[in-house]
């Protein structure tokens, strides 16, 4: 994008010897883990960024939090770089692939009569009081826990405690 003008003294207030921090604590908390390795130097009005972010999107952002502060009249965003569209579906793979390790390995039951979650803990786990286990895995299928029913099928997580 390059260099852009702003109206100096028109803007948030910020003492001049603030500026620099301010203009980073803005862009990182307005704008969180979009933007990375960020940096910002302030000299005589003109405040450069470096570092990157996720899209075009986010660099117009972090330029309008740095350009709308008192004493800054323009913003370089030169060294403010788009992470490539590459690195972007890669890292969102690799979040996918994490969230479903971290998913815990479970198998299908099917309730006979004379079941109740309890006797069901006691036969997969050992442990008849680990019956709340079956019952937080599957809270939107059973709404009572004391009231399950022959042919109905639930989740019996492989770790009781996930």
């Amino acid at each position: 994008m390059g260099l852009f003008d702003f109206i100096r003294g028109i803007g948030r207030k910020v003492d001049e010897d603030k500026i620099e921090q301010t203009i980073y604590n803005d862009i990182t908390n307005g704008l969180g883990d979009r933007v990375e390795n960020l940096s910002v130097a302030y000299d005589g009005g003109t405040v450069t960024l470096s570092g990157m972010v996720d899209y075009n999107s986010t660099k117009q952002k972090a330029v309008l939090l740095a350009g709308n502060v008192e004493h800054v009249d323009k913003v370089d965003d030169t060294n403010l770089t788009v992470k490539p569209l590459d690195m972007i579906r890669a890292e969102a793979e690799e979040a996918l692939a994490e969230a479903a390790a971290a998913e815990p390995a479970f198998t299908f039951y099917t309730v006979q009569r004379g079941d109740s979650l309890s006797k069901i803990a006691k036969a997969h786990y050992g442990n008849a009081n680990k019956w709340t286990d079956l019952f937080e895995a599957n809270k939107e299928v059973i709404k009572n826990p004391d009231l399950i029913y022959p042919g109905q099928q639930i989740r019996v997580p492989a770790n009781p405690d996930a």
